[in-house]
């Protein structure tokens, strides 16, 4: 699809530009002669200069837009071959405070969610320091719109709003935590298709939560937009962030003709 588009685009372009350029012959012939009638040509006026580049003024602001169009038209590819429909939606969930915080308040914020559960031995105090050291890097960035971490439990049987307070004041001053009833905490996982099962207890009545280890890049639009597995270190995904939201920044810059 994205090919056969390129294709078109640069087919148009081409036949712009050419109708342009010949356009502008035209012109300069037509004042040389009228200048110079017995001779057939002449010298170019300040006036035919002026025209002449208006004429190529609009060439370059034609393939600016062709251009744009083309990023716009590879941005929704990739959104729709991610399955963005399909991910992500509308929650409500409960703070640290005991306030109940919805998706809708988070619009205009970019976000990086990470569930996981706070008894958690290694890989879910692993993701959360790389997701700090990601937000810290991303904070520091020219013109960087910042971006706010969530920690989402898949363990609310255990993982109390006091609970999730300590934890995640362990990694990050900028990490919310968040929890919830077993119908909320289901609802979300559902929406980001978060796996999640409890093991067996053990003499303790301890267990571990077998879970989804993936990062979720949301945008201000409350859109899914891409995800980060346990393979992915710090600098790569920093990086692919700071590329989502110059992506999405440029397209939401009008173009010189809408």
């Amino acid at each position: 699809m994205s090919r056969n588009l390129n294709r078109l685009l640069v087919s148009c372009n081409k036949n712009f530009l050419s109708q342009r350029v010949s356009s502008a012959q035209n012109f300069l012939r037509q004042q040389s002669q009228a200048s110079n009638p017995t001779k057939g040509k002449g010298p170019i006026s300040w006036k035919s200069l002026g025209i002449l580049s208006i004429l190529g003024a609009g060439g370059l602001g034609f393939m600016y837009y062709v251009k744009n169009e083309k990023e716009e038209a590879m941005m929704r590819e990739r959104k729709r071959q991610l399955g963005k429909a399909q991910i992500g939606g509308k929650w409500d969930l409960v703070d640290c405070t005991g306030k109940t915080r919805k998706s809708e308040e988070f619009l205009g914020k970019w976000l990086l969610i990470y569930f996981g559960f706070t008894h958690c031995p290694d890989v879910c105090p692993d993701e959360l320091e790389k997701m700090a050291l990601v937000v810290d890097e991303i904070d520091k960035a020219p013109k960087s719109p910042g971006i706010q971490p969530i920690f989402i439990t898949v363990d609310p049987a255990r993982d109390s709003k006091e609970v999730v307070e300590k934890y995640v004041k362990e990694f990050s001053p900028k990490l919310l935590g968040l929890t919830g009833s077993p119908e909320q905490i289901n609802s979300v996982c559902k929406a980001f298709r978060v796996y999640y099962s409890a093991g067996p207890r053990d003499q303790d009545n301890d267990y571990i939560v077998d879970h989804t280890i993936i990062m979720y890049l949301v945008n201000p639009e409350g859109e899914f937009v891409d995800y980060y597995g346990q393979s992915k270190d710090k600098n790569q995904v920093t990086s692919s962030i700071l590329v989502n939201m110059a992506k999405w920044d440029q397209l939401q810059k009008k173009s010189w003709f809408s």
